[in-house]
């Protein structure tokens, strides 16, 4: 995002860095909030081993968005970008949101799935993947 900030220093817009921070604190928010509730649930924590989930979290944040770490860490690029303030670095936003549906979720999704079957599956099907 730095990178496509300084190639079009023409895109560059002014705003106030407390802006940036404030979405980066909400960003910092959907993380901590979705962290707590694995380590209540006492499951794996590591996005690379979704077949040794020990448990399917549904509940707190969990009811709105099923995947809130990432919402977050795509809030904290949202927020680098604004920070940048260039049109040119908010491109990494939805980049990485397409990275991540096709390489991170959608295995996670099946892995899930596998682990947890039905229960995973009525899930999936009343809360979003995102928002």
């Amino acid at each position: 995002m730095l990178g496509l900030a300084w190639v079009a220093p023409a895109l560059t817009f002014p705003i106030p860095s407390a802006i940036a921070f404030a979405v980066a604190a909400v960003g910092v928010s959907f993380d901590a909030i979705a962290l707590l509730h694995f380590l209540r649930r006492r499951t794996t924590l590591n996005p690379l081993k979704p077949d040794s989930a020990s448990a399917l979290v549904t509940g707190g944040i969990y009811r709105f968005t099923r995947n809130p770490m990432y919402l977050g860490l795509a809030t904290l690029l949202l927020a680098w970008a604004i920070y940048l303030g260039n049109l040119a670095a908010l491109a990494g936003v939805p980049l990485f949101i397409l990275y991540m549906n096709r390489f991170q979720i959608a295995p996670e999704e099946r892995a899930l799935e596998a682990r947890f079957g039905a229960e995973y599956i009525a899930y999936r099907t009343r809360v979003r993947r995102w928002l």
